[in-house]
Protein backbone atom coordinates (compact mmCIF):
# COMPACT_ATOMS: atom_id res chain seq x y z
CA UNK A 1 0.00 0.00 0.00
CA UNK A 2 1.27 3.65 -0.68
CA UNK A 3 2.15 5.06 2.31
CA UNK A 4 0.33 8.48 1.38
CA UNK A 5 -2.98 6.71 1.13
CA UNK A 6 -2.12 5.48 4.60
CA UNK A 7 -1.54 8.74 6.28
CA UNK A 8 -4.64 10.41 4.34
CA UNK A 9 -6.65 8.51 6.25
CA UNK A 10 -4.82 7.76 9.70
CA UNK A 11 -2.09 9.12 12.25
CA UNK A 12 0.94 6.30 11.70
CA UNK A 13 3.28 4.15 13.63
CA UNK A 14 6.16 3.39 11.73
CA UNK A 15 10.03 1.85 12.25
CA UNK A 16 13.18 1.82 10.69
CA UNK A 17 16.25 -0.35 10.25
CA UNK A 18 19.23 0.11 8.68
CA UNK A 19 20.85 -2.70 6.25
CA UNK A 20 23.39 -5.39 7.34
CA UNK A 21 27.22 -4.49 7.48
CA UNK A 22 30.15 -6.54 8.64
CA UNK A 23 29.28 -9.33 10.49
CA UNK A 24 25.47 -8.70 10.12
CA UNK A 25 23.24 -10.90 7.57
CA UNK A 26 20.85 -10.14 4.91
CA UNK A 27 18.74 -12.99 6.91
CA UNK A 28 19.65 -11.52 10.17
CA UNK A 29 18.08 -8.48 9.11
CA UNK A 30 14.95 -9.43 8.11
CA UNK A 31 14.33 -11.13 11.28
CA UNK A 32 15.14 -8.19 12.84
CA UNK A 33 12.18 -6.79 10.77
CA UNK A 34 10.02 -9.41 11.67
CA UNK A 35 10.02 -9.04 14.93
CA UNK A 36 9.47 -5.25 14.89
CA UNK A 37 6.22 -6.44 12.10
CA UNK A 38 4.85 -8.19 15.16
CA UNK A 39 4.23 -4.99 17.01
CA UNK A 40 1.98 -4.10 13.54
CA UNK A 41 3.51 -0.59 12.30
CA UNK A 42 2.26 0.92 9.25
CA UNK A 43 5.56 0.50 7.40
CA UNK A 44 8.89 -0.16 7.98
CA UNK A 45 11.72 1.82 6.28
CA UNK A 46 14.93 0.31 5.01
CA UNK A 47 18.11 2.96 4.85
CA UNK A 48 20.12 3.04 1.92
CA UNK A 49 23.84 3.40 1.62
CA UNK A 50 25.57 4.58 -1.75
CA UNK A 51 29.53 5.44 -2.58
CA UNK A 52 29.96 1.61 -3.44
CA UNK A 53 29.09 0.41 0.01
CA UNK A 54 27.23 -3.04 -1.35
CA UNK A 55 24.27 -1.96 0.62
CA UNK A 56 22.44 -1.17 -2.13
CA UNK A 57 21.00 -4.36 -3.32
CA UNK A 58 20.62 -5.33 0.43
CA UNK A 59 18.11 -2.76 0.77
CA UNK A 60 16.23 -3.60 -2.20
CA UNK A 61 16.45 -7.32 -0.93
CA UNK A 62 15.27 -6.67 2.78
CA UNK A 63 12.86 -4.25 1.54
CA UNK A 64 11.14 -6.74 -0.61
CA UNK A 65 11.22 -9.13 1.56
CA UNK A 66 9.26 -6.71 4.28
CA UNK A 67 6.75 -6.45 2.13
CA UNK A 68 6.17 -9.88 0.96
CA UNK A 69 6.48 -11.53 4.14
CA UNK A 70 5.09 -9.52 7.08
CA UNK A 71 1.69 -7.80 7.11
CA UNK A 72 3.14 -4.31 6.98
CA UNK A 73 4.68 -2.01 4.25
CA UNK A 74 8.18 -1.59 2.91
CA UNK A 75 10.08 2.20 2.29
CA UNK A 76 12.85 1.85 1.28
CA UNK A 77 15.53 4.91 1.08
CA UNK A 78 16.81 5.97 -1.79
CA UNK A 79 20.03 8.41 -1.75
CA UNK A 80 21.49 10.36 -5.12
CA UNK A 81 24.80 11.85 -4.76
CA UNK A 82 26.65 9.77 -6.66
CA UNK A 83 24.25 8.07 -8.93
CA UNK A 84 22.97 8.58 -12.43
CA UNK A 85 19.86 8.15 -14.10
CA UNK A 86 20.73 4.61 -14.48
CA UNK A 87 21.60 3.86 -11.22
CA UNK A 88 18.23 5.16 -9.82
CA UNK A 89 16.25 3.60 -12.81
CA UNK A 90 18.08 -0.36 -11.94
CA UNK A 91 17.37 0.35 -8.40
CA UNK A 92 13.27 1.32 -8.66
CA UNK A 93 13.13 -1.56 -11.09
CA UNK A 94 14.68 -3.87 -8.15
CA UNK A 95 12.13 -2.34 -5.71
CA UNK A 96 8.87 -2.30 -7.93
CA UNK A 97 9.58 -6.17 -8.96
CA UNK A 98 9.98 -7.12 -5.15
CA UNK A 99 6.66 -5.38 -4.62
CA UNK A 100 7.48 -1.65 -3.08
CA UNK A 101 5.91 1.17 -3.57
CA UNK A 102 7.13 3.47 -1.20
CA UNK A 103 10.60 5.75 -1.60
CA UNK A 104 12.02 8.08 0.50
CA UNK A 105 13.74 10.40 -1.90
CA UNK A 106 17.12 11.80 -0.41
CA UNK A 107 20.34 13.67 -1.08
CA UNK A 108 22.53 11.58 1.14
CA UNK A 109 25.24 12.64 2.66
CA UNK A 110 28.71 14.62 1.23
CA UNK A 111 31.75 12.62 1.11
CA UNK A 112 35.02 12.44 -0.93
CA UNK A 113 34.22 10.65 -4.26
CA UNK A 114 30.61 10.95 -3.82
CA UNK A 115 29.72 13.99 -6.39
CA UNK A 116 26.30 15.35 -8.15
CA UNK A 117 26.26 13.17 -11.19
CA UNK A 118 22.79 13.90 -12.42
CA UNK A 119 21.09 15.10 -9.32
CA UNK A 120 22.34 17.62 -7.06
CA UNK A 121 19.87 17.78 -4.85
CA UNK A 122 16.67 16.29 -2.98
CA UNK A 123 14.17 18.08 -5.21
CA UNK A 124 15.49 16.63 -8.34
CA UNK A 125 15.42 13.09 -7.62
CA UNK A 126 11.58 13.56 -6.41
CA UNK A 127 11.27 15.01 -9.48
CA UNK A 128 12.41 12.32 -11.78
CA UNK A 129 11.41 9.75 -9.57
CA UNK A 130 7.37 11.40 -10.00
CA UNK A 131 7.87 12.09 -13.99
CA UNK A 132 9.18 8.50 -14.23
CA UNK A 133 6.74 6.29 -12.13
CA UNK A 134 4.22 8.05 -11.81
CA UNK A 135 2.22 6.21 -9.55
CA UNK A 136 5.48 5.16 -6.76
CA UNK A 137 4.88 6.97 -3.74
CA UNK A 138 7.79 9.04 -2.66
CA UNK A 139 8.51 10.84 0.67
CA UNK A 140 11.01 13.44 1.45
CA UNK A 141 13.57 14.06 4.62
CA UNK A 142 12.35 17.46 6.38
CA UNK A 143 14.63 19.17 9.91
CA UNK A 144 12.90 20.96 12.36
CA UNK A 145 16.10 22.73 13.66
CA UNK A 146 17.11 23.71 9.70
CA UNK A 147 19.59 21.22 7.60
CA UNK A 148 23.04 21.31 9.02
CA UNK A 149 24.34 22.77 5.52
CA UNK A 150 21.23 25.50 5.45
CA UNK A 151 21.84 29.11 5.78
CA UNK A 152 18.85 29.67 7.65
CA UNK A 153 15.68 27.76 8.88
CA UNK A 154 13.64 30.47 6.22
CA UNK A 155 16.22 29.06 3.46
CA UNK A 156 15.74 25.39 4.47
CA UNK A 157 12.08 25.83 4.66
CA UNK A 158 12.33 27.38 1.13
CA UNK A 159 14.05 23.96 -0.07
CA UNK A 160 11.26 22.10 1.14
CA UNK A 161 8.60 23.69 -0.41
CA UNK A 162 10.34 22.74 -3.77
CA UNK A 163 10.50 19.44 -2.33
CA UNK A 164 6.75 19.42 -2.17
CA UNK A 165 6.33 21.41 -5.97
CA UNK A 166 8.69 18.87 -6.93
CA UNK A 167 5.81 16.23 -6.02
CA UNK A 168 6.74 14.46 -2.53
CA UNK A 169 4.04 12.99 -1.02
CA UNK A 170 4.94 13.09 2.57
CA UNK A 171 7.49 14.10 4.92
CA UNK A 172 9.55 12.44 7.43
CA UNK A 173 11.53 14.39 10.09
CA UNK A 174 15.12 14.45 11.34
CA UNK A 175 15.29 13.20 14.70
CA UNK A 176 15.02 15.81 17.74
CA UNK A 177 14.80 15.75 21.31
CA UNK A 178 13.03 18.91 21.84
CA UNK A 179 9.29 18.78 20.86
CA UNK A 180 8.63 22.56 21.16
CA UNK A 181 11.15 22.68 18.22
CA UNK A 182 9.25 20.23 16.07
CA UNK A 183 5.87 22.24 16.96
CA UNK A 184 7.14 25.45 15.91
CA UNK A 185 8.66 23.99 12.57
CA UNK A 186 5.02 22.59 12.16
CA UNK A 187 3.54 26.44 12.38
CA UNK A 188 6.05 27.53 10.23
CA UNK A 189 5.32 24.57 7.78
CA UNK A 190 1.86 25.85 7.21
CA UNK A 191 3.06 29.48 7.23
CA UNK A 192 5.20 28.21 4.12
CA UNK A 193 2.50 26.88 2.81
CA UNK A 194 4.07 23.39 3.28
CA UNK A 195 0.64 20.83 2.92
CA UNK A 196 1.88 17.33 2.79
CA UNK A 197 1.70 15.21 5.78
CA UNK A 198 4.59 15.29 8.27
CA UNK A 199 5.57 12.11 10.26
CA UNK A 200 8.14 12.84 13.24
CA UNK A 201 10.75 10.86 13.64
CA UNK A 202 12.14 9.72 17.29
CA UNK A 203 15.58 7.84 18.19
CA UNK A 204 15.85 6.50 21.91
CA UNK A 205 18.80 7.44 22.23
CA UNK A 206 20.79 4.06 24.43
CA UNK A 207 24.25 5.76 25.47
CA UNK A 208 25.88 9.13 25.95
CA UNK A 209 28.14 8.56 23.37
CA UNK A 210 25.41 7.61 20.84
CA UNK A 211 23.94 10.91 21.47
CA UNK A 212 26.62 13.00 21.35
CA UNK A 213 27.34 11.76 18.03
CA UNK A 214 23.59 12.10 16.75
CA UNK A 215 23.73 15.69 17.57
CA UNK A 216 27.38 16.14 15.80
CA UNK A 217 26.10 14.49 12.88
CA UNK A 218 22.84 15.90 12.52
CA UNK A 219 22.89 19.41 14.32
CA UNK A 220 20.32 18.25 17.09
CA UNK A 221 20.30 19.93 19.88
CA UNK A 222 20.17 18.34 23.26
CA UNK A 223 17.93 19.65 26.10
CA UNK A 224 18.23 20.27 29.91
CA UNK A 225 16.28 17.45 30.52
CA UNK A 226 17.84 14.90 28.15
CA UNK A 227 21.37 15.78 29.88
CA UNK A 228 19.65 15.62 33.74
CA UNK A 229 18.10 11.97 32.70
CA UNK A 230 22.22 10.90 31.37
CA UNK A 231 23.14 12.56 34.69
CA UNK A 232 20.68 10.40 36.88
CA UNK A 233 21.67 7.50 34.67
CA UNK A 234 25.28 7.63 35.78
CA UNK A 235 28.01 5.69 33.89
CA UNK A 236 25.75 2.54 33.58
CA UNK A 237 25.17 1.45 30.13
CA UNK A 238 21.88 -0.45 30.71
CA UNK A 239 20.22 2.62 32.81
CA UNK A 240 21.65 5.04 29.71
CA UNK A 241 19.26 2.73 27.82
CA UNK A 242 16.33 3.09 30.20
CA UNK A 243 16.56 6.51 30.08
CA UNK A 244 16.64 7.41 26.62
CA UNK A 245 13.85 4.85 25.95
CA UNK A 246 11.76 5.94 28.45
CA UNK A 247 12.75 9.90 27.62
CA UNK A 248 11.75 8.79 23.84
CA UNK A 249 8.04 6.88 24.98
CA UNK A 250 7.49 10.54 26.60
CA UNK A 251 8.32 12.22 23.45
CA UNK A 252 5.77 10.20 21.50
CA UNK A 253 3.55 10.45 24.06
CA UNK A 254 3.28 14.14 24.06
CA UNK A 255 3.13 14.03 19.86
CA UNK A 256 0.48 11.41 19.90
CA UNK A 257 -1.72 13.69 22.29
CA UNK A 258 -1.15 17.30 20.33
CA UNK A 259 -1.91 15.50 16.87
CA UNK A 260 0.88 14.89 14.35
CA UNK A 261 0.55 13.14 11.17
CA UNK A 262 2.57 10.04 12.48
CA UNK A 263 4.65 8.51 14.46
CA UNK A 264 8.15 7.06 13.05
CA UNK A 265 10.82 5.32 15.33
CA UNK A 266 14.89 5.24 14.42
CA UNK A 267 14.87 2.10 16.35
CA UNK A 268 18.28 1.04 15.80
CA UNK A 269 18.00 -2.45 14.78
CA UNK A 270 16.58 -3.26 18.58
CA UNK A 271 12.85 -5.01 18.33
CA UNK A 272 13.08 -4.32 22.32
CA UNK A 273 12.91 -0.65 21.62
CA UNK A 274 10.27 -0.79 18.56
CA UNK A 275 8.52 -2.63 20.92
CA UNK A 276 9.06 -0.77 24.28
CA UNK A 277 7.80 2.50 22.28
CA UNK A 278 4.15 0.19 20.89
CA UNK A 279 3.77 -0.28 24.48
CA UNK A 280 4.45 3.51 25.37
CA UNK A 281 1.65 4.60 22.33
CA UNK A 282 -0.65 1.73 23.58
CA UNK A 283 -0.99 3.50 26.99
CA UNK A 284 -2.19 6.63 26.38
CA UNK A 285 -4.69 5.69 23.83
CA UNK A 286 -2.02 6.32 20.06
CA UNK A 287 -2.57 3.02 19.62
CA UNK A 288 -5.06 0.40 19.87
CA UNK A 289 -4.06 -2.82 21.72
Amino acid sequence: MRIADILARKQTFSFEIFPPRGDLSVEQATSIATQMAADKPDWISVTFSAGGSGNTGNTARIASRIQRTTSTNALAHLTCLGSTKADVDAYVEALRAGGTQNVLALRGDRAPGREALDFAHADDLVRYLKNKVPDLCVGAACYPEGHVEAASLQADLEYLKAKQDAGADFLVTQLFFDNELFYRFREACVRARIKIPITVGIMPFTSTKQIQRMAFTCGASIPAAVIKRLIAAGDDPADQAKAGIAYACEQLRDLARNGVDGLHIYSMNKPEVAHATRAALEECGYLAH
